[in-house]
């Protein structure tokens, strides 16, 4: 999977979503980064069974949006 871009509209708010692979200790991650804004890497998560945000700064990611990229990722089949 090459750079992908994604729209969404979570809560009435519009969000342009890019999404790039990269391998890391031979785990899938992702650099995601949305409406032109800070990049926040996202990794698979096993407590919680999907992929989330796990940056210092993935606070600063809205719960709703993490879960709609989150979707969207493995939908594509990571």
């Amino acid at each position: 999977m090459e750079e992908q871009k994604f729209q969404f509209q979570i809560d009435g708010i519009p969000y342009m979503v890019t999404v790039i692979p990269f391998d890391f200790n031979n785990e899938k991650r992702f650099r995601v980064s949305y409406n032109g804004g800070q990049e926040d890497i996202f990794a698979w998560d096993s407590d919680i069974k999907r992929l989330r945000a796990i940056d210092d700064d993935a606070s600063t990611l809205p719960d709703s949006l993490g879960l709609a990229i989150s979707n969207k990722i493995e939908s594509l089949g990571y």
